[in-house]
């Protein structure tokens, strides 16, 4: 018995990173999602939004789509707003490094430092 709940405890829970694929692979389902519970067919996007019905369809099959015609989508079905709260604030792990966002907030230019 303990054996299957550890089993089960595998499926639940995923400790590797996403890759960007997997990512874009989710960004596509959730479009399509909002996309479909508005009753919208690929054709009425493309109205809406501006986008070809062919990128549509590769966005969803495939997960490829430039990110201007990303944002042309998420605009036509009123996510403006959340696109705009993505990279909003700094994400930092420890203070050392909110110190260095701190420091750098008015910078123009990088530096080729890893940390």
């Amino acid at each position: 018995m303990a054996d299957i709940t550890y089993n089960s405890m595998n499926l639940l829970y995923r400790f590797e990173p996403e890759s960007p694929s997997d990512l874009c692979r989710f960004l596509a389902g959730k479009l399509r999602k909002r996309r479909l519970e508005r009753g919208l067919s690929r054709e009425a996007l493309c109205m809406m939004s501006g986008v070809a019905v062919s990128t549509i369809a590769k966005f969803e099959t495939k997960y490829v789509i430039s990110l201007i015609s990303f944002v042309a989508i998420c605009q036509s079905l009123g996510y403006t707003e959340e696109l705009k709260s993505i990279l909003a604030t700094p994400k930092y792990k420890t203070m050392e490094e909110l110190e260095i966002i701190n420091k750098n907030k008015n910078r123009k230019k990088g530096r080729n430092e890893f940390t």
